[in-house]
């Protein structure tokens, strides 16, 4: 399998070179330059499937001979050691609950998967070093630390917005030492995303072999697909069409919802449910593409001005736009509509949301009437224990604090202060 460039002005590379440089040197986004779909028996049979199973199915054309299979299924197996429930919330309304994992994020998916293969492609190689280079606007940071700790030949850096990001997420990202080191930036996540753009093309840090490992890495978004095909290996059995509404920032879990799409996954219509921060809702109502700096809401990790990722999905649709709005659809709320949803979510039917995935919860009520019969599905993207600062007053109760929570909590932050480029260059350097 080769990727090319999004932007057309760079060679075509293979996994490996796509994983290691991450951003291709024209500062486009790498995208397979063939999508094979699955045999209709592989949809057929899927319920019979264990997870590992599937997600062999799912990636094994886009790593190709690179990793070899058992190797590639090795990194699979540590990669899914949790569960990803499909829990019923209202009739016909299921949760997808991808916080199961060691940071409670749906990131864990691909920050470990990355990881691992970076680690496979340094096997051999005792000098040479990779510097993972992410910013993030809250889970990111965290699940990467996490998923590349103590990984050999590997440094992390990564960049979140001062104040910006909630106390547990700092702290998952700032206490753990070894070769994981945190920028604390003065600005917001677009400003942290800008700088590790800028690294990539710099050409004087080109001797620290940067990459990255927020979801424009090939290696970090693709397996985002898994806990696609999960949900509809458990929805399968209703026998209805499938409305899937992720929670979006930076795109990753929708774009990769529409590769499985592309893989011969029966998803009826796609929900990209944003909060104040509307790019994409505002293009879909106005036919332009206008970024706008990003605005601080209480859904964090979905504050961002410029998705990365949607160019993938305009690809992914052939820059057609009638056959993008077939089964795409895009609406915003605000903090104000996330919080009484919120409330009524659990006073209704005693879930406990966030606010990330109250606002796929939004998105797909929105949606649903326009599909008569179907059901839907919204991405609970982390755990309601890293907003409890908006969970805990709203509701009136006090969240249990997870295991995996409560061993970061009596740690010392760590974090470096930066405010300009040049302040993270001599950081690298």
């Amino acid at each position: 399998m080769k990727y090319f460039s999004l932007n057309n002005k760079a060679p075509k590379v293979s996994f490996e070179e796509a994983v290691v440089l991450g951003l291709a040197p024209d500062k486009g986004l790498y995208f397979p330059e063939s999508i094979t779909p699955l045999p209709h028996s592989f949809f057929q049979n899927i319920e019979n499937l264990s997870h590992e199973e599937i997600a062999y199915e799912a990636i094994k054309q886009f790593v190709g001979d690179e990793i070899p299979e058992t190797e590639l299924k090795q990194i699979i197996t540590e990669t899914l050691c949790f569960d990803f429930p499909c829990v019923p919330v209202e009739e016909n309304v299921f949760s997808l609950e991808l916080f199961h994992g060691p940071t409670m994020a749906f990131k864990d998916v691909g920050a470990r998967f990355m990881s691992r293969c970076l680690g496979y492609f340094n096997r051999h190689d005792d000098k040479k070093k990779v510097t993972v280079l992410v910013a993030t606007s809250g889970d990111t940071g965290g699940a990467v630390a996490s998923g590349f700790l103590g990984v050999k030949g590997v440094e992390v850096v990564i960049l979140y917005p001062s104040g910006k990001v909630s106390e547990i997420q700092e702290r998952q990202l700032t206490t753990l030492g070894q070769n994981i080191k945190a920028l604390e930036v003065d600005g917001v996540f677009d400003d942290c995303q800008d700088m590790v753009k800028k690294a990539f093309l710099d050409e004087s840090l080109k001797p620290y072999h940067l990459t990255s490992a927020n979801s424009i890495n090939i290696a970090r978004w693709l397996p985002q697909m898994f806990y696609i095909f999960f949900a509809y290996q458990q929805l399968k059995k209703h026998n209805k069409p499938i409305i899937l509404s992720c929670p979006s920032g930076n795109f990753g879990n929708i774009c990769a919802g529409i590769m499985a799409k592309r893989l011969g996954l029966p998803i009826a219509h796609f929900v990209a449910s944003t909060n104040a921060n509307d790019t994409v809702p505002r293009f879909l109502q106005q036919g332009l593409y206008e970024p706008k700096p990003s605005v601080a809401t209480i859904s964090n990790a979905m504050d961002v001005g410029n998705p990365s990722n949607f160019i993938r999905i305009q690809e992914l649709y052939h820059h057609d736009l009638k056959e993008f709005e077939n089964d795409f659809t895009s609406y915003s709320f605000t903090d104000s509509e996330t919080k009484a949803a919120l409330k009524d979510l659990y006073h209704r039917t005693g879930y406990i949301a966030e606010p990330h995935g109250t606002i796929g919860y939004l998105g797909l009520k929105k949606e649903m009437p326009k599909h008569p019969g179907s059901i839907g599905v919204f991405l609970e993207t982390a755990h309601p224990i890293k907003f409890l600062d908006v969970v805990e007053p709203l509701l009136d109760l006090t969240l249990t604090i997870p295991s995996q929570i409560e061993s970061v909590l009596g740690k010392e932050k760590v974090s470096v202060k930066i405010k300009t480029y040049q302040e993270l260059k001599d950081f690298l350097k």
